[in-house]
């Protein structure tokens, strides 16, 4: 499939099955990738604007951020200690620092200056290995593992930070999830060259049962995200009402999700071995 990169440069680019089923990758990859992260619109990077996408973005992250703080909640002590790997501007490790050892690692440095201005209690880092083998309850990665080129090395990486029965925490989207099939080319979750890789339920399962140290535990939706995909795809294509559709397909995707398991976001709970 040719996706257009329609967040930045326009430029098309193609999404193709690598070895593993179900894991698509997108080809090519710019040598310059980082140039497509420089843009003041970039979610992850910038500071409050007020526009009307950062404001429906910020009110559903208040419901999101809630409820990924509960996955860790029940399943990890009070005062563990977590990682969240790519902190962006800092509103995760800001939101969960209360109730456990917060780290956060984000290589870039406007980012990661956003995120140290928000919380004096948070530990924000450039080089991973500044953590300790074996030191670490929990890594998060919302949206951040999609992003990851070399993803064999990364995973070595977390196992080693990570203690006896620590857990990986990935949220993804989905390309089989119905807004995905229903905008297709214009799905915005795409976001071609930015994501390198794209999982599918089924291509999650396989990359993580081909390495024998990780078991996924738990697969859980991030419900609301079908409704800021859905709002970014039709404003690709020039939608006048996007948000009413938004609501309207964000809705239809959810509810075929219930039966069908394939919500637009998953995140996959995976214990170390």
């Amino acid at each position: 499939m040719k996706i257009k990169d329609h967040f930045l440069t326009q430029e098309i680019f193609e999404i193709k099955e690598t070895e593993t089923e179900g894991v698509f990758k997108t080809s090519p990859i710019p040598s310059n990738i980082s140039k497509y992260y420089e843009s003041e619109d970039y979610i992850s990077h910038h500071q409050d604007s007020g526009s009307l996408k950062e404001k429906l973005y910020k009110f559903l992250q208040s419901f999101n951020l809630q409820y990924k703080k509960n996955i860790l909640i029940d399943r990890i002590k009070k005062n563990s200690r977590v990682l969240d790997y790519g902190c962006g501007a800092g509103e995760f490790v800001k939101f969960i620092e209360k109730d456990f050892k917060t780290f956060g690692y984000e290589p870039d440095a406007d980012a990661r200056q956003a995120a140290k201005s928000k919380t004096s209690n948070v530990q924000i880092i450039a080089d991973i290995n500044l953590i300790q083998d074996d030191s670490l309850d929990a890594i998060t990665l919302w949206h951040v593992f999609e992003h990851i080129e070399n993803q064999e090395e990364t995973l070595k990486t977390f196992h080693n930070k990570l203690n006896q029965k620590g857990l990986l925490i990935i949220a993804v989207p989905n390309p089989t999830s119905y807004d995905a099939r229903h905008y297709k080319e214009y799905w915005a979750a795409y976001d071609v060259p930015r994501h390198i890789f794209h999982f599918s339920k089924k291509g999650m399962e396989n990359l993580i049962s081909k390495n024998p140290d990780w078991k996924i535990r738990k697969i859980k939706p991030l419900v609301l995200d079908s409704y800021y995909i859905s709002m970014l795809s039709e404003k690709y294509k020039k939608s006048p009402l996007f948000w009413l559709k938004a609501i309207i397909y964000g809705t239809i995707s959810n509810v075929k999700a219930l039966f069908s398991n394939e919500f637009s976001s998953l995140i996959y709970v995976i214990e170390k071995r």
